[in-house]
């Protein structure tokens, strides 16, 4: 019997573990995904380098208790899948908000950003950011913009100044 409770407390330590590296952590409801569907989830998940795993809910009750994220608990209820991501905050959100508008058996319900418990909206408010490259991509853009303008500005000047030297 030991040896049981040996496992399941490996289990809750390794839950615990991922919860507390982790820079997202999205909860979801999958009941209703067929295995193909999954089988696709999981691809694009991992692909981002997300880990995407079931878990028995009374055992990641025992892991956010430990981990300090009790709150989560209210939405460990039915089937739920957890992705955890250390590189990219936002892939996991990302990635399971786009899944869930092409299946509707997917729910995302809730997760934790950078270790502090965040809202189904939040969530949703996350995977609707661009991604880091893109967000880069702006960044420099604004930054180019009047380094352009004025260099546009001088070329005006330039060509009026020719026109009216001609």
């Amino acid at each position: 019997m030991s040896k049981i409770i040996e496992k399941k407390q490996a289990v809750v330590q390794e839950i615990a573990a991922k919860l507390k590296e982790s820079q997202s952590t999205i909860v979801v409801d999958y009941r209703g995904l067929d295995v193909s569907e999954v089988t696709e989830l999981r691809k694009q998940l991992r692909e981002a380098n997300v880990d995407f795993k079931v878990y028995k809910n009374s055992m990641t009750r025992r892991a956010t208790a430990e981990a300090g994220l009790s709150e989560l608990d209210e939405q460990l209820v039915g089937p739920t899948a957890i992705a955890f991501s250390n590189d990219d905050v936002i892939a996991p959100a990302r990635i399971l908000n786009k899944f869930a508008k092409d299946h509707d058996a997917l729910e995302l319900k809730a997760g934790v950003i950078e270790g502090r418990v965040a809202s189904l909206e939040e969530v949703k408010a996350l995977a609707e950011l661009p991604s880091r490259e893109g967000l880069l991509g702006m960044l420099l853009s604004v930054m180019q913009a009047p380094i352009r303008n004025f260099a546009l500005a001088t070329k005006a000047v330039a060509e009026q100044k020719e026109e009216q030297g001609a």
